[in-house]
């Protein structure tokens, strides 16, 4: 089917599910290689570089979104690009309003900005609970409208009963969808949302490493389970879904009746028998945002491996300390992820300024400032930056994980994968693992 073309040669309705801001961050990618914006009468946009406005999706201020008024007293400004830096709780003052720039100028498709089943790309926001991921995705939901895509959010957890409101409510556009776009496809609720829809095109943008163990586990025909999940046999979830997960798998197997394509940063190195498989070059990022001002110190980005469980609390810290005193960084963007607690600790025994950035970290580097040197564990920004920040001369640096920071609760094949996001990352530099006292 052609990218533009639905049914009787009208323009193909897409319906794109996200849980995260990098995956609705990779609809917007996929999107603009689509041409998909090109489509859309659209006044020109604000300033490049600029962040989104506040939110327009009738749902106002989001109590839960530690950016926005009546945040958390831990979430102070930083003065870095836009970000919020975390500090003592003791220290902190009141939060900004949102946003902490100026905003670009609206753009909307079909003049009201309401989600409508006929819009050519509508986003559909599964509203996650932790509220640094709700309010990194508000503010990457502003930007999906700016481009003039048609946005709903969906508090998909918001109780008992959201789950069927949220289904029953979705249950139409799904069914006339030509196409659908999903940025997770271990996540229970897409693979659920799978078993509705007649879509003959899917599509899988970037979840980060997840990306490389879903085409892996299909190519090889296995079950749909997330690489740091323990090994061993299925819990009682597990089993109670398992009908429904196998459905997803199937329908993400292309077929003569359905094609499946996985738009990725990632090494692709299986790719399953009839999936196309496009590059993504973060070519809209680098149109949209940057070049940034380079400034001459190294900042390092923080991971959630401590909160999967996957790495020793402590252990981490000491790296931590250690690489940033070996490599002079003074910034922490920290994972959406990690818990406060640690991030107060971080920044009491190792003086880093902790920053909390209010959209991914693609985006906030291209914006800037960012410095010359990014220290990074492994994790997908080891191949994303190099791609988001080609041309400005910064050196995205990978630390290994030695595996004596492991928790005897991580996954048997934590270390292996950890090793081969980092061994088939590109353009950048390899660090040993930091040795610890």
């Amino acid at each position: 089917m052609s990218p533009r073309a639905g049914h009787a040669g009208h323009p193909a309705r897409t319906l794109a599910f996200v849980e995260s801001p990098v995956q609705l961050l990779n609809v917007l990618e996929w999107a603009h290689l689509q041409g998909l914006h090109d489509l859309h009468d659209a006044a020109p946009s604000g300033p490049r570089g600029a962040a989104p406005a506040a939110p327009s999706d009738g749902a106002g201020a989001d109590p839960a979104d530690p950016s926005g008024p009546g945040a958390a007293a831990s979430v102070v400004p930083s003065g870095a690009g836009g970000a919020d830096s975390v500090v003592p709780s003791g220290l902190a003052g009141t939060a900004p309003p949102a946003p902490v720039v100026p905003p670009q100028v609206r753009r909307t498709a079909g003049g009201g900005g309401l989600p409508g089943e006929d819009a050519e790309l509508t986003v559909v926001v599964l509203a996650p609970t932790d509220p640094m991921t709700r309010g990194q995705l508000r503010r990457m939901a502003d930007l999906a409208r700016d481009e003039g895509y048609r946005v709903r959010w969906e508090e998909a957890r918001g109780g008992t009963t959201a789950p069927f409101h949220t289904i029953g409510g979705l249950a139409g556009p799904l069914r006339r969808a030509d196409r659908i776009v999903m940025g997770d496809p271990f996540s229970r609720y897409v693979q659920l949302l799978l078993t509705i829809t007649r879509a003959r095109d899917l599509v899988v943008v970037d979840d980060g490493t997840a990306t490389m163990e879903f085409v892996a586990q299909l190519a090889r025909g296995e079950r749909l389970v997330r690489w740091h999940r323990k090994g061993g046999r299925p819990g009682p979830r597990d089993l109670l879904f398992a009908p429904v997960s196998s459905s997803a798998r199937r329908r993400l197997t292309p077929s003569g009746r359905r094609q499946v394509e996985v738009f990725s940063s990632m090494p692709v190195t299986e790719t399953p028998e009839g999936v196309t498989v496009t590059a993504n070059d973060f070519a809209w990022t680098r149109a949209r945002f940057g070049p940034p001002r380079i400034t001459k110190g190294a900042d390092m980005v923080g991971t959630s491996l401590v909160e999967t469980g996957v790495v020793d609390g402590d252990r981490y810290l000491e790296a931590v300390r250690d690489l940033a005193k070996a490599h002079g960084a003074t910034r922490y963007f920290a994972h959406r992820r990690e818990n406060t607690a640690k991030l107060h600790r971080l920044a009491a025994e190792t003086g880093l300024e902790i920053v909390r950035p209010d959209l991914p970290l693609e985006l906030i580097a291209r914006r800037g400032p960012i410095g010359r040197t990014i220290l990074s564990f492994p994790s997908t920004v080891v191949h994303t930056l190099p791609l988001a920040l080609a041309g400005t001369g910064v050196r995205v640096a990978v630390c290994d994980i030695d595996p004596g920071w492991l928790t005897e609760n991580a996954s048997p094949r934590a270390q292996g994968f950890l090793s081969g996001v980092t061994d088939t990352a590109r353009d950048v530099h390899r660090l040993a693992a930091v040795a610890l006292a």
